[in-house]
């Protein structure tokens, strides 16, 4: 039995021993964020990622790995070491439960290929059109579309915008065709020629085009209304009272990383989420700080895995 223990603690040694010394002096933390340089969610990892830099006291480089809705990032991260160097930051309602339902397949398991260290933010998106549009509410853009057919066409760059779309389409009774984009900067020549009629755009590249007077925001998507947004909800706006889509983003270590890597992580971040700068950059760009842990993480999770199965019945969405 003894002999057992020590053979045990042995093969621990090595992990007990990274653990506590983690990080090691001087070296740096990757973060992993799954959209190009410039997207709305790049431009929030690389503000988080300093903050951690900041309270970390170590130095911390972002690394960009676009592609498959965020997905691509999400794999980097679970195929990566558990070691705590290497931090997936994303939007967990995409990554980890929209895109179950638009892909045939992930090269990953969500939930299984992940440990979660905590919350973030909580954002929403906004329905926009271009500033010269004539339709100023929800009602009037969707008569538009009504008669337009199958001659209207929307943007997408992101699961939700996708979801959020097509979610409106079926419920509005609505055939827009739907036109992929990488980013949702990649529309902009389209929106601001009119050549695209609407689009569901993140919070954060929203704000700055509806502050730029470029293009203007009709409705949000989440159930709420939110105190820092002065539009209604698409429940609100479109009568469709079952519309709520409110991303959220979080922080995930790959699948069997250490119970002590995962709590100082979560600690540092959740130093960062109650910072005055941190308040101050969410409200300018739609988004409440989420404070959390690893099990609110996997309590999320698991609920907005069962919401997007829903969405995507009732949408009729088709995985890819």
């Amino acid at each position: 039995m003894l002999r057992r223990s020590l053979a045990i603690m042995l093969l621990l040694y090595p992990f007990i021993v990274s653990a506590q010394s983690w990080p090691a002096p001087g070296r740096e933390l990757k973060v992993v964020v799954g959209f190009p340089p410039g997207a709305g969610g790049d431009t929030s990892v690389r503000f988080y990622a300093a903050k951690l830099a900041e309270v970390s006291g170590h130095p911390v480089i972002v690394e960009n790995r676009a592609g498959m809705l965020s997905s691509l990032g999400a794999d980097a991260v679970a195929k990566s070491k558990p070691d705590g160097y290497t931090i997936l930051l994303a939007p967990a309602s995409s990554s980890h439960a929209a895109n179950l339902v638009l892909f045939k397949k992930l090269p990953y398991d969500p939930v299984k290929d992940f440990t979660p260290v905590t919350t973030l933010y909580r954002t929403t998106f906004f329905l926009m059109v271009n500033a010269n549009s004539p339709h100023r509410t929800v009602g009037e853009l969707t008569a538009a579309l009504r008669a337009l057919g199958s001659k209207a066409s929307y943007a997408y760059g992101s699961p939700p915008a996708l979801a959020a779309a097509e979610f409106y389409k079926s419920r509005a009774g609505l055939q827009a065709v739907g036109i992929a984009y990488k980013t949702a900067a990649a529309t902009l020549a389209e929106m601001y020629s009119g050549a695209l009629d609407f689009q569901f755009i993140d919070a954060t590249f929203a704000a700055t085009q509806i502050r730029s007077g470029k293009m203007r925001g009709l409705a949000i998507t989440s159930g709420q209304r939110s105190s820092l947004i002065d539009l209604p909800t698409m429940a609100e706006a479109a009568g469709i009272p079952e519309f709520d889509i409110a991303p959220w983003w979080a922080v995930f270590l790959p699948a069997g990383a250490p119970p002590q890597v995962v709590a100082r992580l979560e600690a540092w971040f959740n130093q960062v989420v109650v910072l005055e700068d941190t308040r101050k950059y969410l409200a300018g760009n739609g988004a409440e700080p989420l404070p959390g842990n690893s099990k609110l993480v996997a309590e999320l999770l698991g609920r907005e895995i069962r919401k997007w199965a829903e969405l995507a019945r009732i949408a009729n969405i088709q995985p890819e």
